[in-house]
């Protein structure tokens, strides 16, 4: 897989690091109790499609990106700067 920087342009997978899906979490209170925090941290969507993912250019310029990608094809649909058109 590959994906476009924004900066760097076309790069080998191998050049990012991978950091989870680019959605927010919400936290729960310091004092919600073991089951909530348990799903926090741990519980979390594997769906099937288009799907948005936060990725580190860790072996290049350093910027995070928002790259749109199907899960099923591995087809990336869009590689955006994290930040430009957050939704």
């Amino acid at each position: 897989m590959r994906l476009t920087c924004p900066h760097c342009g076309e790069r080998d997978l191998r050049e990012f690091t991978y950091r989870g899906a680019a959605t927010w979490l919400d936290r729960p209170d310091p004092d919600a109790g073991a089951e909530a925090w348990d799903a926090y941290l741990h519980i979390r969507d594997n769906p099937a499609g288009p799907t948005r993912e936060l990725w580190y250019h860790s072996g290049g310029c350093a910027a995070w990106l928002v790259a749109e990608r199907d899960t099923t094809t591995h087809r990336v649909l869009a590689v955006s700067l994290a930040g430009e058109g957050a939704s």
